[in-house]
């Protein structure tokens, strides 16, 4: 058997010296740093390497514009944060002011009431012959209102000394106050 001198070994031995190089330019410091090119605009980046002080001073041009975009972000958050206070002050101070409206309309419209309950009181308290010529004088409307509330005889007494037109019109008005109201 005839054996061939070396062989075998070559491509081994090729293998490790590319490996060992790889390994070397790996571990040496600063060694991949030293030969890295970064592209410029225009020109060529294999022949343009960037110096170091440039990148560093890219480098703090672009921490400058980000924090100052941070200190941006931060005042309008700061700035939406009070407006949402404010708003919500103001709702608050709404919704104070409209249960105020709501107990001093609770307390006229009581008002209003009992002066109308006093004042078909008074009225169904006169005779019908008195009362007639002012139901007579008011509009009928406003003169269904106050015969609606009264008991049905002195309501029947107050139309019966009424003038027949005035009071059909005022019949024709309580006949028909609650004609649209719904039935369930």
């Amino acid at each position: 058997m005839i054996r061939l001198r070396g062989s075998g070994r070559g491509p081994l031995r090729l293998l490790g010296l590319v490996l060992l190089a790889s390994a070397i330019l790996r571990l040496w410091p600063g060694l991949g740093a030293a030969t890295a090119n970064v592209p410029v605009p225009g020109g060529d980046a294999l022949a343009c390497p960037v110096p170091p002080a440039a990148l560093a001073e890219a480098l703090k041009q672009r921490e400058a514009r980000l924090t100052a975009r941070e200190t941006a972000f931060e005042d309008r958050m700061a700035a939406l944060a009070l407006a949402e206070t404010s708003i919500e002050q103001r709702l608050a101070d709404l919704a104070a002011a409209e249960a105020e409206l709501t107990q001093t309309i609770s307390i006229v419209d009581g008002a209003a009431e009992e002066d109308l309950a006093r004042l078909t009181a008074v009225y169904g308290a006169m005779k019908p012959k008195e009362a007639a010529p002012l139901f007579a004088a008011m509009s009928p409307e406003f003169a269904a209102g106050f015969l609606g509330r009264m008991e049905p005889d002195a309501a029947g007494a107050i139309l019966g000394a009424l003038p027949p037109d005035r009071a059909y019109a005022i019949s024709a008005i309580l006949a028909g106050r609650n004609a649209l109201a719904p039935t369930e």
